[in-house]
């Protein structure tokens, strides 16, 4: 009996070790590092003055998903909540496979995404070629994501701390440049109506600002490694949206006050170009939190992706060995290792702005199907095995639509 116990192991799970501030540190890496630092020049080239508007506008519709995910991550407090939430919904397995996925080819894109702005911060102090400064990037975090979770928080949070202090120096710096420039945010937020470029230029942007604010949903999969995920993943969930809202919006504003939308157009280190603007002063150390911060997102990334992979596995929805947990380090090792390969591969390969777009475009089919799971589960009654955070059934509804009209605006602007 006891060499039946020993051939049949119990299988090593992930550990709880993670709080509340480290969720928020996490969820703030993942969309600072992946968002402002890489993508708030090409927020600016297509919405121009209104670019703080396009922030503004993917916040809301984030908003709604959000408080949908915070439902969910209580009502089933799994890894790869995604594809679990909606197996619970639908109960259709090829749906719940499609769904997974999606969730990890819009992963390993959006870390590809900002592993190419990390190399052209990267370049801006080395000089070596663009793919060789990639795969570092890449295979330096997932050796970071491989050590373990409580040591990928601790570097995550060291950098995001980093990372934040850098913009808002920057939205300081630019806010005492002109104080009574703060007048015109307000009218910076809503384009005009009758002013069809204006409004198109935002729902173009849209979609490229809604990059930025992939992270919250990140947040989720780290259930099985939080230590009171009931209560604090939806409170992390929205201390994130909140917080990255503001950040947002404001350097943006700050952007489009200080730079011409040309000058922005033709750098990779828009950020760098703003500090140097509003400073005078050389971009080294604006540059070297750049760095940190997109290799931040980086790892985020990598870290939640193969908690995908494990949940998918370990449900049956991806071969078992995927889902295997190291003894040494309990990270899905096998899963890390495949997800980055995945990684560097696309980085190489694909440009930054069609990668950042077809992110986008994933993770808004992913967001709409996570909205209508969660509309169907509450429109059928069902309750959540505990008592969690709930929301009324019109928040996912609300979701799921204007999810579809933010890609629809997109597209029809030609976004």
């Amino acid at each position: 009996m006891g060499g039946t116990d020993e051939a049949r192991p119990e299988p090593v799970a992930l550990r709880r070790s993670v709080g509340l501030a480290g969720l928020v540190l996490y969820g703030l890496g993942v969309t600072v590092g992946a968002g402002i630092y890489v993508l708030v020049g090409e927020a600016v080239v297509r919405a121009g003055p209104y670019a703080p508007a396009a922030f503004l506008l993917a916040a809301i519709v984030m908003a709604f998903t959000a408080a949908s995910y915070a439902e969910l991550s209580t009502r089933i407090p799994q890894a790869a909540g995604d594809a679990v939430y909606v197996e619970a919904a639908f109960g259709r397995p090829w749906l719940t496979v499609v769904v997974g996925l999606a969730v990890l080819a819009e992963a390993v894109i959006a870390a590809a995404a900002i592993a190419v702005g990390a190399a052209g911060y990267l370049a801006e102090l080395v000089a070596l070629p663009r793919p060789l400064l990639i795969a570092a990037v890449v295979l330096s975090m997932a050796a970071v994501a491989a050590r373990g979770i409580r040591e990928s928080i601790l570097v995550a949070g060291a950098m995001t701390v980093i990372e934040v202090a850098g913009l808002a120096v920057i939205v300081a710096l630019g806010v005492a440049a002109e104080p009574a420039a703060l007048a015109e945010l307000p009218g910076m937020l809503v384009p005009p109506p009758g002013d069809a470029a204006a409004v198109s230029g935002v729902l173009g942007a849209g979609l490229i600002a809604f990059f930025a604010f992939i992270g919250f949903d990140d947040i989720v999969n780290l259930v099985e490694e939080a230590r009171h995920p009931r209560r604090d993943l939806p409170r992390a969930i929205a201390i994130t949206l909140v917080l990255v809202t503001l950040i947002y919006v404001l350097v943006a504003f700050v952007a489009v006050r200080a730079i011409q939308v040309a000058e922005i157009a033709a750098t990779d280190a828009p950020i760098s170009l703003l500090f140097e603007r509003l400073t005078g002063m050389s971009p080294l150390a604006i540059t070297l939190i750049a760095i940190m911060a997109t290799m931040n997102g980086v790892v985020i990334i990598l870290v939640m992706a193969a908690r995908v992979a494990y949940g998918m596995a370990r449900a049956g929805r991806l071969p078992g060995w995927v889902g295997r947990v190291s003894t040494r380090t309990r990270t899905p090792l096998r899963a890390t290792v495949m997800v980055a390969a995945v990684v560097l591969g696309l980085a190489v390969l694909a440009p930054l702005g069609a990668l950042a777009q077809l992110t986008s475009a994933l993770v808004l089919a992913v967001f709409f199907m996570v909205n209508v799971a969660l509309a169907g589960l509450k429109l059928r009654g069902g309750a959540g095995p505990a008592p969690g955070f709930s929301v009324p059934a019109v928040v996912p509804l609300c979701g799921a639509v204007s999810c579809l009209g933010l890609l629809a605006g997109a597209v029809a602007s030609g976004g």
